[in-house]
């Protein structure tokens, strides 16, 4: 297993849902950890509750300029990244119509755009001594539903991407995609169709899988050796059929 003292994640997205739970697993077995999400009151608090070792920093994905103002405070406090979680999402379901328009731009911006500034803003920190990318995607790179198109468009990106980079920055950097099915999270909240978002909440508010299940995989992936990789990992609740 790799010695994970000490090393240095940088996950975004850390107010809520499985960031939050990420830091907190990668935290339990040593990292220090770079919290970053627009909610800076949540990421400070988080990093309170962590303790020596975590950072929070107030930035946005879709925001170059914050994202690397963010690198910077890393390398300066922390002395650089060993692993990246692009975990910053939204999911803005519904019918594809005009009215829409503007939550489709929404998830193309933070859902792959953002990934791509983060990872790009990060890569040579996380070249310098081997890193890991680990990038959260959605059983929606997989199949895609009606209603749910852009959003599947993005994570369909995500996949082709990661496989990409994969192949580009080996050995130096393992890159693994995240892929979950329904999670306890708070995705729903954020979706502005009224009818499509009562629909999708119904599905989880019974949802199984915690977040802190998917950090466990995660932190799982990141302790194997340096020379075994697992690239893709693909979960759902096991009920759930698509």
């Amino acid at each position: 297993m790799t010695d994970t003292t000490g090393r240095v994640a940088v996950i975004t997205g850390a107010s809520s849902g499985i960031g939050a739970a990420t830091a907190r697993a990668l935290a339990a077995e040593g990292y220090r950890v770079a919290l970053l999400a627009r909610r800076a009151d949540r990421i400070q608090a988080l990093a309170d509750e962590l303790g020596d070792g975590a950072i929070a920093i107030e930035a946005d994905v879709t925001d170059r300029d914050s994202v690397v103002a963010a690198a910077t405070r890393v390398q300066s406090e922390l002395g650089g990244v060993d692993v990246l979680v692009n975990n910053a999402g939204t999911m803005l379901l519904g019918p594809f119509s005009s009215q829409q328009r503007a939550d489709y731009r929404a998830m193309v911006e933070v859902n792959l755009l953002g990934a791509i500034t983060a990872t790009e803003v990060f890569l040579d920190q996380l070249k310098d001594g081997g890193g890991d990318l680990i990038n959260i995607s959605s059983v929606a790179g997989r199949t895609a539903r009606a209603g749910n198109g852009v959003y599947a468009a993005t994570k369909w990106a995500m996949n082709g991407w990661s496989e990409s980079l994969r192949q580009e920055l080996l050995p130096d950097v393992r890159v693994t995609l995240i892929e979950p099915g329904v999670v306890d999270t708070e995705l729903p909240t954020h979706i502005t169709h009224e009818e499509t978002r009562a629909a999708v909440q119904k599905g989880y508010d019974t949802a199984k899988v915690k977040p802190e299940e998917v950090a466990e995989i995660i932190a799982f992936v990141l302790a194997r050796p340096r020379h075994l990789a697992i690239h893709e990992v693909l979960l759902r609740p096991a009920d759930q059929l698509g």
